[in-house]
């Protein structure tokens, strides 16, 4: 039994199967064959070889037989330039047939083979179909046009095929009109000046013919066109806005939010206040219709909702009902219908309101009632009136003595406080009552700040604030001659016995501000307070206007313009491919060195093995280790440290370095001064200066004088040297 009989096979593949049927002489067995292209085509599987075979059966008269040709060729023809060429006679022909379907279908798959060597064949087929008899055959050219405008500007622009196109759209044929405008729309933005489409009165008028008659997608291409029409007058802005509004009545939620688009951006130029209240209430049934949408659906309109409200909330105010949240409804539908329901709380509304988001607090999905009891503190916010129904509302939540419950609610309690300061401070035992429950850090540092701000209300604030510590949530007490311990245990706490470096160096700067200057102190900590939560929430008004005229569009879902996320350009298969390559030319920096590609490529593990990552290259020269170029030597010089004698030959000629700048803001001695201090422990005294320790200027207790870290590292002051601290107190002038 020989070896090579186990690799011998009479099975030739399916590709020579498939060869031999597109060659059949059989009509129907060559177009189950074509088929069968197309399907493995579809799924992935490469078919390219095909490409001749498959090019034999394009002369054909049965139309379904050619489209799967014309699509195969769509789909193989950048990898096939050559043989494509070879197909270019029967475009022509087809261009030229008597059925308008084939005429169409010729012109759009050349149209869409988007290969350079093509675009010569092209102009002519197309010149005669943007003048074709039927108006089937003229939309499509009209799309070919854009396409080959991407491909070859400069000749779409020779042949006068953009100026056919403009012509188009005073076409009778509504339709043609659609496509006119879309094909118009796609060149103006690819344009350098965007002058070529520039809808003025006279085209306003045939867009506004043609709207009534066109399908769906041509609709909303021609509403885009509208918005973009800056109206002279009030009267003109009145005339459009009838001519639009029974596009609300369309079933395509596109067509809906593209007519609003309109409506709303001519609104602004509308004196008569009544019909702009005509206006906003036949705008409220489409919305509300849109939300028996699929829930995909539903969230698009919801987004786009909540520009709408911004704008105009008078459109949904008598509808809040509706979005009331369903139990079946998911997650990022009902967080975004509880924001909708915040912007149309009012003081008619508000009692139903707050009963439907008890009921929201109760259920299961923690994130959707954490959202739930916020928006309860929001509607405090926001409406005065109903500021001590919410708060008793809350307080019934905190009352279930749900963790997650209770916690958000003492947050927006906190922001109550704020916006309602001295009004409210009785409900604060209830809150302190539940210290025990508090295991997240924003609800922490919530009741800290509460605790804090009313001190002076609350008995037993000291010992509160001391439940705090081991959390270093360092809010300034108002009763500072009785806290001075107090803050002084915790900055030692934290400075010495946190392993986080962030609380550590707040720790530093809280410690060298109160000793240096409590009135500064006191500014920083007491300062300006932050805008409230969610009080302000929504866009600027410049935004909002700007995001106006992308209402139907991503960048309202996301709400953001769309140079942010598309870098002010449209994205085509072709940008994409070529996005990649460009990618792929460029040198990787995070590649390994030359010589560790070269072994792996050869595959020489011992080599590899040998290799140093990080060893310097040839041309680069061996750093020698001197004193100068020693960085643990730069690092202790700031103390003090590294070699007298270089550094007092570097002190007279080098200037004053950075680290000169950073400690003279803390009165701290620079370089050049620190050199005359004696060398040992040269540690110790590199964190003193890092920490200003030696800074001469207030006149402190001895054991303030040390730096943070120095105090550390002794032992504590005996009760006389403690006496004498309070002589000294650093935190007199804030009394």
């Amino acid at each position: 039994m020989s070896r090579p009989r186990f690799f011998a096979t009479n099975k030739r593949g399916e590709n020579y199967e498939l060869k031999a049927e597109l060659n059949s002489e059989y009509r129907h067995v060559r177009k189950d064959a074509v088929k069968k292209v197309i399907a493995n085509m579809t799924v992935g599987k490469d078919v390219s070889g095909l490409f001749p075979d498959v090019l034999k059966n394009m002369q054909t008269e049965d139309i379904e037989l050619k489209k799967l040709v014309y699509l195969y060729l769509m789909n193989y023809a950048k990898t096939q330039p050559e043989l494509v060429i070879l197909a270019v006679n029967t475009f022509v022909k087809d261009s030229d047939d008597p059925n308008p379907l084939i005429r169409a279908l010729s012109i759009r798959t050349m149209g869409c083979l988007r290969v350079d060597k093509i675009i010569d064949y092209l102009t002519e087929p197309l010149r005669k179909c943007l003048k074709d008899e039927n108006p089937y055959v003229r939309k499509t050219a009209a799309i070919c046009v854009a396409k080959l405008y991407e491909l070859n500007p400069e000749l779409a622009l020779e042949q006068d095929f953009v100026s056919a196109v403009q012509e188009m759209v005073s076409d009778i044929n509504p339709m043609v009109v659609a496509n006119a405008v879309i094909s118009l729309s796609d060149i103006n933005e690819l344009s350098k000046n965007n002058d070529v489409f520039v809808v003025n009165t006279t085209i306003l008028n045939k867009l506004l013919h043609a709207l009534n008659e066109c399908t769906e997608w041509g609709q909303i291409a021609i509403l885009t066109a509208l918005a973009d029409y800056k109206a002279a007058n009030g009267k003109e802005a009145e005339g459009i806005c009838d001519r639009v509004l029974p596009r609300l009545q369309h079933a395509n939620g596109a067509v809906v939010l593209a007519a609003i688009k309109v409506l709303l951006l001519n609104m602004r130029l509308v004196k008569d206040e009544n019909l702009i209240k005509s206006f906003c209430r036949k705008m409220a049934p489409p919305l509300v219709t849109l939300l028996s949408s699929p829930p995909e659906v539903q969230y698009i309109a919801l987004r786009n909702i909540s520009l709408i409200l911004q704008k105009r909330p008078e459109v949904l105010s008598n509808e809040m009902r509706v979005f009331f949240c369903r139990y079946n409804d998911p997650p990022y539908v009902k967080l975004e219908k509880l924001e909708i329901l915040i912007r149309l709380c009012n003081d008619r509304n508000v009692d139903q309101l707050l009963s439907e988001l008890k009921e929201y607090a109760n259920e299961v999905d923690v994130d959707f009632v954490r959202k739930s009891v916020s928006a309860i503190g929001r509607c405090a916010i926001k409406i005065e009136e109903a500021a001590e129904r919410c708060i008793n509302v809350l307080l019934d939540l905190i009352n279930t003595g749900v963790s997650y419950v209770v916690q958000e609610a003492i947050v927006v309690i906190k922001d109550i406080f704020r916006k309602y300061p001295q009004k409210y401070e009785g409900i604060i035992p209830t809150l302190c009552e539940n210290l025990d429950a508090l295991d997240e850090p924003e609800a922490k540092a919530s009741l800290t700040w509460i605790i804090g701000e009313y001190a002076e209300r609350i008995e037993n604030a000291d010992d509160l604030i001391n439940m705090f510590v081991e959390n270093f949530k360092e809010e300034n007490a108002q009763k500072p001659a009785e806290n001075q311990d107090l803050v002084q245990r915790v900055l030692q706490t934290a400075t010495n016995e946190c392993d986080n470096a962030d609380i550590r160096d707040r720790a530093y700067v809280y410690w060298r501000l109160l000793s240096t200057d409590p009135q500064a102190a006191k500014a920083v900590v007491l300062s300006e307070k932050p805008p409230i939560a969610g009080e302000n929430a929504g866009l600027s008004p410049g935004m909002l206007d700007e995001m106006l005229y992308h209402i139907g569009s991503l960048a309202s879902v996301y709400h953001k313009p769309p140079e942010t996320f598309i870098a002010g350009r449209k994205y085509g298969a072709d940008s994409v491919t070529k996005g990649v390559s460009s990618h792929a030319d460029e040198d990787d920096e995070t590649a390994p060195p030359p010589q560790i590609q070269a072994a792996i490529k050869n595959n020489d593990l011992g080599n590899l093995l040998d290799l140093d990552w990080d060893e310097p290259s040839a041309s680069s020269p061996i750093v020698t280790d001197s004193p100068h170029n020693n960085p643990m030597s730069d690092l202790l010089s700031i103390g003090g440290g590294g070699d007298s004698s270089s550094s007092n030959t570097m002190n007279n000629n080098a200037p004053k370095s950075n680290v000169d700048d950073i400690l003279s803001l803390f009165n701290a001695p620079s370089q050049q001064q620190q050199q005359a201090a004696p060398q040992p422990q040269n540690a110790l005294m590199m964190a003193g200066d890092l920490f200003g320790s030696s800074s001469p200027a207030p006149t402190l207790p001895s054991q303030q004088q040390q730096s943070p870290l120095s105090s550390a590292l002794s032992p504590s002051p005996p009760v006389q040297q403690q006496q004498e601290q309070a002589k000294h107190d650093p935190f007199a002038d804030l009394l």
